[in-house]
């Protein structure tokens, strides 16, 4: 009837306007940005705009408790402009071994005490980590992180991106760990850099002296 030809009218304009914009490539420093967006623009041809600033990415931050590693992370993210919420676990040592004693009463025997309150605080870390696009852990050398590396495992097994980060002395001790990570760091500025270029596109200057890029060693052959 007349709306049917209506409906199947409206169906082929509408895949004619969608195969005239998946003909259409537009080099993204080209594109109309808001001074926003715009500050984020990369140089170079070869570099386009890869930033999407309406996506807020969720960053799970597992790890030791001992430094200030949190703070730099957050220092570094704030200072770039990134779009980025950052979550951690408790991080009061004394608060997150008392909790359940405090609420839910006191147990004489430590297994017991212990375990209480591990699982208070897996409703917290679970729920964090399982919500996170990008899971950070971090290993220090002052204390072995047990904790550390469960969460590095529990977010490798529900397919969670997990970046490492660790000092060079522990690289031997985390190989296994380190292996099935995304990205390995040393310091907390590559993290942010990571996340940086994950979100905007941007590359710091070359960690390595001298670095040639693949695409000039290519030509050298």
């Amino acid at each position: 009837g007349k709306g049917k030809r209506k409906q199947s009218a409206m169906l082929r304009n509408a895949a004619v306007r969608m195969a005239g914009a998946a003909a259409t490539i537009v080099p993204r420093q080209t594109m109309m940005m808001t001074p926003r967006v715009a500050s984020f623009a990369m140089s170079g041809s070869r570099r386009w705009m890869s930033y999407t600033p309406d996506r807020v990415w969720s960053v799970y931050l597992s790890g030791e408790i001992h430094s200030d590693w949190r703070e730099q992370i957050a220092k570094g993210v704030e200072e770039k402009g990134l779009q980025v919420d950052l979550s951690s676990p408790n991080t009061s040592h004394e608060d997150s071994d008392d909790c359940a004693a405090i609420i839910l009463g006191d147990e004489e025997k430590r297994p017991n005490y212990d375990n209480k309150g591990a699982r208070m605080n897996s409703l917290r870390t679970k729920t964090l980590l399982e919500e996170a696009d990008i899971v950070v852990v971090r290993f220090g050398d002052k204390y072995r992180q047990w904790n550390a590396a469960f969460e590095a495992g529990y977010a490798t097994a529900i397919n969670k991106p997990v970046v490492v980060l660790h000092p060079p002395e522990l690289g031997h001790a985390l190989k296994e760990v380190c292996a099935n990570a995304a990205a390995v760091c040393e310091e907390p500025a590559q993290v942010v850099q990571t996340l940086d270029y994950i979100i905007t596109g941007r590359l710091p200057p070359p960690r390595t002296k001298g670095f040639t890029p693949m695409v000039d060693r290519l030509k050298a052959k």
